[in-house]
């Protein structure tokens, strides 16, 4: 039986596709793709991953950020110039790529309230969730990859939601 992978598409200009390659410990590591660049974005833990994807929508401008960084003093950040990007990479080329413990396909809708919300999609198992935060995203893709127990709590999210 052909699987139909209803749940794979990127869908936005800033979609990412997160390719956990490595685990030490608690510290996954691996590589992001977004059209712009033909190359992998490596990063050594979730981490410095959400920083980049941070960069990314800066740059992008998309999705717009709903809380803006307040200074007394004068900053030149020129990073925070629209900066016109030329995709490189089709979604198929993107929705090609794959990592060797898990692949994640992330929508950012929204970034507010100092966070991010949107869709995640696990590739190998074509499951799709909502997240309503940086941290909410991040312990999905640990309980996708067994790095994570349930709290005793229970408040963490899980894909069977």
């Amino acid at each position: 039986m052909e699987q139909t992978h209803s749940q794979w598409y990127i869908g936005a200009p800033n979609g990412v596709i997160l390719c956990i390659n490595r685990r030490n410990g608690c510290e996954l590591s691996g590589e992001l793709y977004h059209s712009y660049s033909a190359a992998a974005t490596e990063f050594s833990d979730l981490g410095q991953m959400t920083l980049l994807m941070e960069k990314l929508y800066d740059v992008l401008q998309f999705p717009h950020v709903g809380t803006n960084e307040r200074s007394f003093f004068e900053q030149n950040k020129p990073y925070m110039q629209r900066q016109e990007r030329t995709k490189v990479m089709s979604d198929d080329q993107l929705l090609q790529k794959h990592g060797d413990i898990g692949t994640f396909i992330v929508r950012v809708q929204h970034r507010q309230n100092s966070s991010w919300q949107g869709r995640i999609t696990w590739m190998e198992e074509d499951k799709t969730i909502q997240f309503r935060s940086v941290w909410e995203m991040v312990k999905l893709i640990e309980n996708a990859v067994d790095t994570v127990s349930m709290s005793e709590d229970g408040e963490q999210p899980t894909w069977t939601e």
